[in-house]
């Protein structure tokens, strides 16, 4: 609980910290990484770094959490705080890890904000840093538990059995843990991360969605090779994987984490619609293969949009698995249609005249702009914001708000 004397210089504060939070995070990020670049190897996401994504993500997280505590002192903004709790266990990282940021932070803070920063101020903030951190903390305890794992020790060898093309730009690795021990239990529509060595001697990690059935021993991952726009280079470990990892090699991967998943104890009525675009289909291939696993009969409604069908990846088995559920429906859409799905619509996804079901559980993934497209006609079409789950692939730039 934020106490009363620190909410109100929080709020009154807020405006001044929130406009310069790029140039802190900024600044926090170059400090550290000067005094510690160790922590570039395995752990930060150097791409998002040098794009900036990364810095406007935390930016975004404190203000708010900051922006939550001052609307409900005594609550907590829980689906921020489990998505960061779940992004931080997937990359391993460790209690003493935030006392670490908490230097630099502040240090940045202050170097930005000079003499706004008061004794008072800075007591302020810090108690907001805190009462994030501590719940991030336990949460994260309490997820490295669940998994099994010593906190930060996530990471174990994996052994490729099969590569598969599936678009010239996507190819799927099916994968048995290296010991031939049990893989740990993972929940349809998490993700795994995949610590490469990348050729400077640097380990670079990524988290890639599950896109088979979690519940065996085996674990399916799909990987879209990034290309670089804008100048920026292409995705050096989508990159990696496409050229050099074939069938017998091994990959280092995670315990599986993420706080958008089937949950299988919920109400197996409630019908389903599982929305995406371009690879954002990998974790709803995931939630479709463990639906049919489970003899599941709700209602489910697959939406996806792509550039064409020939781009469209796992789409066959997409559609054969909602086949196989007696209420699965799919429908399609592609910028570029072509004779492999003549049924599909054209164009960018609409949902007018798709006969939504009453009361959906909706999980959606895709880029952030269609996301926020489709989420805004969810809405219109009296979806509940509350019931619509959606997982990001990188930095979190959206989160959005309760009703927003």
């Amino acid at each position: 609980m934020l106490s009363e004397e620190s909410a109100a210089v929080v709020r009154a504060t807020l405006p001044a910290v929130s406009g310069a939070l790029d140039e802190i995070t900024a600044r926090f990020y170059g400090a550290m990484f000067r005094d510690r670049p160790e922590l570039l190897d395995g752990m930060f996401n150097r791409g998002n770094q040098a794009s900036g994504a990364q810095r406007r993500a935390l930016a975004g997280s404190i203000a708010g959490f900051a922006t939550a505590l001052l609307d409900d002192p005594e609550g907590r903004p829980d689906t921020l705080l489990d998505r960061i709790a779940h992004k931080h266990a997937a990359v391993g990282v460790t209690d003493d890890q935030y006392t670490l940021v908490h230097k630099y932070l502040f240090g940045a803070i202050a170097e930005v904000l000079g003499d706004v920063v008061t004794p008072d101020v800075a007591a302020a903030w810090d108690e907001v840093y805190w009462l994030m951190t501590g719940a991030l903390i336990g949460r994260e305890a309490r997820l490295y538990q669940d998994a099994g794992v010593r906190p930060g020790q996530v990471w174990r060898q994996w052994t490729v059995v099969e590569r598969r093309a599936e678009t010239p730009d996507v190819v799927s690795f099916l994968l048995r843990p290296a010991d031939r021990a049990p893989a740990p239990r993972a929940r349809a529509g998490q993700y795994v991360s995949v610590r490469a060595l990348m050729p400077d001697g640097i380990h670079q990690v990524r988290q890639y969605s599950l896109s088979s059935d979690p519940g065996g021993d085996l674990r399916r991952i799909t990987v879209k090779r990034v290309a670089g726009t804008a100048g920026a280079p292409d995705g050096e470990v989508s990159r990696l994987l496409h050229e050099e990892v074939r069938e017998g090699d091994e990959l280092t991967l995670s315990a599986p984490f993420g706080d958008v998943f089937l949950d299988e104890a919920a109400d197996t009525a409630t019908p389903l619609v599982l929305v995406s675009a371009g690879i954002g289909g990998t974790p709803m291939t995931g939630i479709l293969a463990r639906l049919v696993s489970l003899g599941s009969t709700r209602p489910v409604l697959v939406l996806h949009a792509d550039h064409s069908p020939a781009e469209h990846a796992l789409r066959t088995e997409t559609r054969e698995l909602a086949g196989r559920l007696p209420g699965g429906r799919t429908v399609f859409w592609y910028e570029h249609p072509g004779p492999e799905e003549p049924d599909a619509r054209e164009g960018l996804m609409g949902l007018d005249g798709i006969g939504l079901p009453a009361d959906p559980t909706v999980f959606l993934c895709g880029p952030l702009p269609f996301m926020r497209a489709v989420r805004t006609q969810l809405l219109a079409a009296g979806v509940p914001a509350r019931r619509i789950r959606y997982e990001v692939f990188g930095p979190d730039l959206w989160l959005p708000g309760p009703a927003a």
